[in-house]
């Protein structure tokens, strides 16, 4: 097996086979997917850098990665040794992807990359920003994509294709058909014959399938073209059984192979309207539609799927109280086997792990993890994404801060929660950072506003007992979350800067559920993060207008042990005491005996 160096020059050696002057590998399947399965994973392959986030750059002379704060410690530990150059994205300093291949290439020099896995948007940019130097960029050859990185990747794994399953309208709280209804009067709006889709948790939302082609998100590898007469679903056909088929044909969806998206495409007629979201559909099907008039706009089904309707809201109450009662029961059995006193009783990161996902198994409709559990002591909490691994795994003392991001997939919904544990005593650094970042999270739930206000509205509330003693982090402090879809979901977030490539705040509306996770992390000590989820409701009506505010989700206990009272404001106070009577109320009933009280405990006021 070739080690990185080695795969880097197999790269330039195939660059050279085709004129590419620098070769392009962004984090990315045909669908602009955030996680992407084993066979996307090109960018894993050539760096061995396994964050989710992140692009490569390979020139004759270099190869450099791009990513952001979250990961800068642990592309700094994976590269090592690799001759692969770190670009810490958003740093002073530190160019952009595109400010950077711009200053490199130079007249007549071209860049490369596969047109399936980079956007339309992306793709135009590029080629736009370059062609004023007198470069270009090329995306396929004659003979087909400009995959080079599979070229060199003797052992490639398969395309995944996971069985599809139907979400029953109980659960969805909508029929596909009256999904489909209302997508095709979008179309009508804009006189358009066509629409076509490409990203998965859009196509999972409107036909109320669900898949397992990417690890923790519930969906299919799949395309979709829409027509006022007709539904076209460009799939796997081995993923889909008798019933399924059956189903779909009812509502007129007719199954397709899958890569025969894009020569359908090309047999639209010349000069028919087309509506497609040119960041949400890759270059090749962009330019497959080259004959066409297409109109560019975000895809209607991400505001509605961000919008949970009446159904889908219960159900998410229902899967946070499983969630909560799972997450509750690890916290009780992590702080007992921590205060045995025992040293032949010594946890570590991936048993804790594993502990927790057991907790999350005996919930009634569990169906997988949202995503690879974060369980990180000790210094390993202040690499903001880690996971704990074979080679990285360390045992978990009666001192410090355990942090644990975690969720799961529920038939009813999609969980997403961060607790920060303390282990054992802490110092009273540790307790002034837990009980900053506790304050930004009570703070930002509390929140009450005026209708028509984006997240960027409501972030200093998460930053500010942080930012007035000159600290910060470097993420964004939300994200909108799937119902049993994705974990990261468009286009509701809460931050105070616009971030490349990042759709714009949206307007938050009644329905929308977003996290809210400030925190901090102090390099080679711990990391503290605090989260829940927060479900967007209507408040009072005034003569000033809609009001509204947060219905707190997640119900599991904040660690009073890392909690310095004299650092909360009475208000904070009162916050903190009203969500651990809710927690109490929503969730002791599951509990008994000694467990109970330990609860009873957790949750006293202060």
């Amino acid at each position: 097996m070739m080690n990185i160096p080695q795969r880097l020059d197999a790269l330039r050696a195939k660059m050279k086979e085709h004129g590419i002057d620098a070769y392009l590998v962004p984090t990315d399947d045909f669908h602009g997917s955030e996680y992407v399965g084993a066979y996307f994973s090109c960018r894993r392959f050539l760096t061995g850098f396994t964050g989710s986030a992140g692009t490569a750059l390979v020139t004759g002379e270099g190869a450099y990665l791009w990513t952001d704060g979250r990961y800068f410690l642990q592309a700094q530990e994976q590269l090592a040794d690799t001759g692969i150059v770190l670009m810490k994205m958003g740093e002073e300093g530190v160019p952009s992807i595109e400010q950077f291949v711009c200053e490199t290439l130079k007249e007549g020099q071209t860049l490369g990359f596969d047109g399936r896995c980079m956007s339309a948007a992306n793709a135009d940019r590029l080629s736009s920003l370059l062609g004023k130097s007198g470069a270009r960029t090329v995306s396929c050859t004659e003979d087909g994509p400009l995959d080079l990185v599979g070229e060199i990747w003797e052992e490639r794994p398969a395309l995944c294709a996971e069985k599809v399953w139907n979400l029953p309208v109980e659960y969805a709280g909508e029929s596909r058909a009256q999904k489909l209804q209302k997508l095709r009067g979008q179309m009508s709006e804009r006189e358009c014959a066509y629409h076509v889709l490409a990203s998965l948790d859009d196509i999972a939302w409107l036909l109320n399938l669900r898949g397992k082609d990417i690890p923790c998100n519930p969906v299919f590898l799949s395309y979709l073209a829409l027509t006022p007469d007709n539904v076209l679903l460009f799939a796997q056909k081995d993923a889909f059984d008798r019933e399924i088929t059956g189903l779909l044909e009812k509502d007129g969806v007719r199954l397709m192979e899958y890569g025969g998206i894009y020569s359908f495409l090309r047999t639209i007629p010349e000069g028919s309207r087309v509506m497609v979201d040119s960041s949400a559909v890759n270059s090749s099907i962009w330019t497959s539609l080259d004959h066409t008039e297409r109109i560019s706009v975000a895809n209607p089904t991400q505001l509605a799927k961000a919008i949970k309707n009446p159904v889908e809201m219960e159900h998410m109450r229902k899967a946070h109280i499983a969630d909560g009662v799972a997450l509750t029961h690890f916290i009780y059995w992590l702080k007992r086997r921590l205060g045995s006193g025992d040293s032949g009783e010594c946890i570590t990161e991936l048993e804790a792990s594993r502990k927790l996902l057991s907790f999350r198994a005996q919930q009634e409709h569990f169906l997988d993890l949202s995503f690879e559990t974060i369980a990180a002591y000790g210094p390993h909490g202040a690499v903001i994404h880690y996971a704990p691994t074979a080679e990285s795994d360390i045992p978990i003392r009666p001192e410090s801060f355990l942090l644990v991001d975690s969720g799961g997939q529920y038939l009813e919904g999609t969980t997403d929660v961060t607790r920060t544990i303390a282990c054992g005593p802490l110092s009273a650094e540790e307790k002034e950072a837990y009980t900053r970042v506790l304050r930004g999270n009570l703070n930002l739930a509390a929140a009450r506003f005026r209708y028509g206000a984006s997240g960027t509205a409501f972030d200093y509330l998460a930053r500010g007992p942080l930012w007035e003693i000159g600290k910060d982090y470097n993420h964004g402090t939300g994200h909108g979350v799937g119902f049993l879809l994705n974990v990261h979901e468009g286009p509701n977030s809460f931050s105070y800067k616009q971030m490349q490539g990042r759709s714009t705040p949206c307007v938050f509306e009644e329905g929308m559920i977003t996290s809210d996770e400030p925190g901090f992390y102090l390099e080679g000590k711990f990391g503290v993060r605090c989260e829940n989820l927060l479900l967007c409701v209507k408040d009072q009506k005034t003569e000033y207008g809609q009001f509204m505010r947060f219905e707190t989700l997640t119900m599991v206990p904040w660690d009073l042990d890392a909690v310095e009272p004299a650092l909360l404001t009475e208000k904070e106070k009162a916050l903190l005491n009203a969500y651990h009577a809710q927690v109490w109320e929503k969730i002791s009933g599951f509990f008994e005996g000694d467990e109970k009280e330990w609860l009873r405990e957790a949750t006293r006021p202060v």
